[in-house]
């Protein structure tokens, strides 16, 4: 599996400088992180989540997370933990019979409720466990974190020798988390806790759907996640924490809930009309007012600001939001020279020079640690050319998908 594997190879060699690398869940921890990206939640009661997820790998899904959550009634608890063995297992057949390997299937993950329903599913699924990349957290805390990597633990110190690792994804999103005069101490713990199960931790994923419910907040799609201050001022401190180069976690980003605009615009659209003219000509003006009215326009900002804030991945709960996300962690080839020449020049030879671009200094030292995570991501999400915008990979027939 690899991603923008929709491409015709012509497509792939005009496009990218470098392309994307192949993957699986077997892959190192470090370049997995990554490759998380656009996940999207499926409500595990939902009949025909097996047959979606094989018809949207057509459509470039790469990971899904079935969800036992929010995404489903109190009342249908058993029911959908039901529902989930019948999807593995028929992704489970699929793949036997699929002349490709496992890894034409996307990274596969299940959101709990609680650990006891983790290890009761761990227990359940028996050899379908191996499908799985691993699970998800949710209103992760220091209450009930041990719980959750105990049990992904317990599996892994117990699991065959071919088996694949597995992995949690905590979600942080609970008010002692959020509320200003617990947070430092609820994120440092976490911080402690977390540390003693590092290996494990594949995505450190921020809930900020649940942050804003404790505010009763909404953003509108005209607003990105940054613009309610509550929320950013957490996410801010979750990056301080989680971010630092030494911790070496991947952080996730809230989800954009819009997928259709059914009202009035209050601000202006948020993309330019120039790089949807270059890339498509007399058609790029439709294509960019098609993103406009599903409100993608919102989502690609928030995505910006995600890495400018050293965010990748962002959960989606809806497939037209899978290439617009995927396609904006493509790395620039200004980004992959720059960062390239000052891994290579990181031998004492020199403190800064110029950028192949002469549009900039390249300080080494200073520097260093953005370039290493700028060719991790090159080598998940491929390196364009240097003529080629992220527009490229937005499909001129299809445009958002709704």
């Amino acid at each position: 599996m690899r991603y923008f594997d929709y491409l015709t190879q012509e497509q792939e060699t005009s496009l990218f400088h470098v392309p994307p690398v192949s993957f699986d869940h077997t892959t190192s921890k470090d370049l997995l992180a990554y490759a998380v990206g656009a996940a999207l939640y499926m409500p595990a009661t939902r009949s025909s989540v097996a047959e979606d997820i094989i018809k949207l790998r057509a459509s470039g899904l790469v990971t899904v997370i079935i969800d036992l959550e929010d995404a489903i009634g109190d009342g249908e608890v058993d029911y959908a933990e039901e529902s989930v063995v019948r999807h593995l297992a028929f992704l489970s057949a699929y793949a036997e019979n699929d002349p490709e390997p496992r890894g034409s299937l996307p990274l596969l993950f299940i959101r709990v409720r609680n650990p006891e329903q983790l290890r009761d599913l761990i227990f359940r699924l028996g050899s379908l466990i191996t499908m799985l990349t691993g699970f998800v957290f949710p209103k992760f805390s220091v209450l009930n974190g041990v719980e959750f990597f105990e049990a992904i633990a317990d599996y892994n110190n117990t699991r065959a020798y071919s088996a694949p690792v597995l992995y949690g994804m905590p979600i942080l999103e609970n008010a002692p988390i959020i509320y200003r005069e617990s947070r430092l101490d609820s994120l440092l713990a976490i911080r402690d806790l977390l540390g003693q199960y590092r290996e494990y931790v594949l995505n450190v994923r921020i809930g900020a759907t649940d942050f804003s419910s404790l505010f009763g907040l909404r953003r509108s799609p005209d607003i990105s996640i940054y613009d309610l201050t509550p929320i950013r001022d957490c996410m801010s401190d979750i990056i301080n924490i989680f971010g630092r180069v030494e911790e070496g976690y991947v952080i996730s980003g809230p989800v954009w809930e819009y997928f259709a605009s059914k009202g009035h615009r209050v601000l202006r659209p948020q993309l330019r009309e120039t790089p949807f003219e270059d890339t498509y000509g007399k058609h790029g003006r439709e294509m960019r007012n098609q993103y406009i009215s599903s409100s993608m326009d919102g989502l690609i900002r928030e995505v910006i600001l995600d890495k400018e804030n050293g965010i990748v991945g962002k959960t989606i709960i809806h497939p037209s939001h899978l290439r617009p996300v995927q396609a904006m962690y493509t790395v620039m080839h200004e980004e992959y020279v720059d960062a390239l020449s000052i891994v290579e020049s990181n031998d004492g030879s020199r403190g800064v020079f110029k950028s192949e671009y002469y549009n900039k200094m390249n300080e080494i030292k200073p520097h260093l640690n953005w370039a290493r995570r700028i060719l991790l991501r090159s080598q998940i999400y491929g390196v364009l050319h240097e003529q080629q915008h992220f527009v490229g990979l937005l499909p001129e027939n299809e445009y958002t998908h709704v």
